[in-house]
């Protein structure tokens, strides 16, 4: 038996010392890893640099053959940058450093990257299925610890959705700036419902209030469906990065998706401008009104505006980049970023 323990312990020294030696190796190569993603982080804004200074030049020269094809070299260029860029790290934000610190929140694997995507949006629909639940609840009982329960559950989710997105934006995706400020007036928005004291008020506009939230649940769940499977087309098809947000790579076939999805996002933004107006009534004709009722009519009225423009906007703004969008996906293929099927000579469904 003493023996046989003597032999195992052996045999454990020979594999710690095989362990030791690779570990050894491994660190020697993460240092040389990160010393050439700052060298290609540096080259990437020296190229970049210089294709604007090309770019400004052009617009002066007079449009000849050769200065077409210079144009559609530098889109291509740009396009092929971006990829690089994708598998490289990323400091986070202002917000981010102020949450988090300064850490490097960069993800170095296209699969690491779309599992994180892929567990954002799982994450939405987890939280789309709670608020649904709560808010049932209370339109069927009147309990104001079941109002606050879901109130509270509405601030931490807007912070925990800032958070998110921040770490999507640091690893390349393009979400508009927009839908990152509304999450953020957002947390405040649910802060000032969850203080709005019980009172003549908060019964008023607490019914509407609640039939507005579980109808945007409703428009949520139904965004989650298009976003998901827009997502997972376009990966399959090479045509995108796995972070981005998939109205950056617009398609002309999307628009099946978006004509049915339309309708509901603006239901959900007339719906904001019909809270603001019973607001704006509340506070000028009740006697009772505190801030929190012009403070949330304030809230309405700027998500409606902002809303309706950036979505008015973000499509046609993505149709003039399909070029770009086309150049990132012929040069995804040169890189062999993505290693998928070629699918692209199938039509879309």
């Amino acid at each position: 038996m003493e023996d046989s323990v003597e032999v195992q312990w052996e045999e454990l020294e020979v594999e710690y010392k095989k362990l030791e030696e690779a570990h050894q190796v491994y660190l020697r190569r993460l240092k040389e890893i990160t010393s050439q993603q700052s060298s290609f982080l540096a080259q990437i804004g020296h190229q970049r640099y210089r294709l604007k200074a090309i770019n400004a030049g052009l617009k002066t020269e007079i449009s000849t053959e050769r200065l077409r094809e210079i144009r559609n070299e530098s889109l291509k260029r740009e396009a092929q940058l971006q990829l690089i860029e994708e598998t490289l790290p990323h400091q986070g934000g202002l917000y981010l450093k102020t949450i988090l610190g300064n850490i490097n929140v960069g993800f170095l694997g296209q699969e690491v990257k779309f599992k994180y995507k892929d567990s954002y949006e799982k994450f939405k629909l987890v939280c789309i299925i709670i608020a649904a639940v709560l808010l049932l609840l209370n339109m069927s009982l009147t309990s104001r610890f079941l109002q606050k329960l879901y109130l509270f559950f509405l601030v931490w989710y807007y912070c925990t959705l800032t958070i998110r997105e921040s770490v999507l934006r640091a690893n390349g995706s393009k979400i508009k700036a927009w839908w990152r400020i509304h999450h953020g007036l957002s947390v405040f928005a649910a802060i000032v419902l969850l203080v709005w004291p019980e009172n003549d008020t908060w019964d008023t506009f607490r019914a509407q209030f609640f039939r507005y939230s579980l109808y945007n649940c409703l428009v949520q769940y139904l965004q989650f469906n298009y976003q998901r499977g827009a997502l997972y087309r376009m990966r399959a098809l090479g045509m995108k990065g796995n972070m981005e947000i998939t109205v950056e790579g617009f398609q002309h076939w999307m628009w099946r998706g978006l004509t049915f999805l339309y309708p509901f996002l603006f239901g959900s933004y007339l719906y904001q401008l019909v809270n603001a107006y019973t607001l704006y009534e509340l506070y000028n004709h009740h006697p009772d009104a505190s801030w929190h009722v012009l403070a949330m009519c304030l809230f309405m009225s700027v998500f409606f505006i902002g809303n309706s423009i950036t979505t008015l906007m973000v499509i046609p703004g993505k149709m003039k980049n399909k070029m770009l969008v086309r150049y990132k996906m012929m040069a995804r293929k040169l890189y062999n970023v993505v290693n998928v099927p070629n699918l692209t000579k199938n039509k879309p469904l």
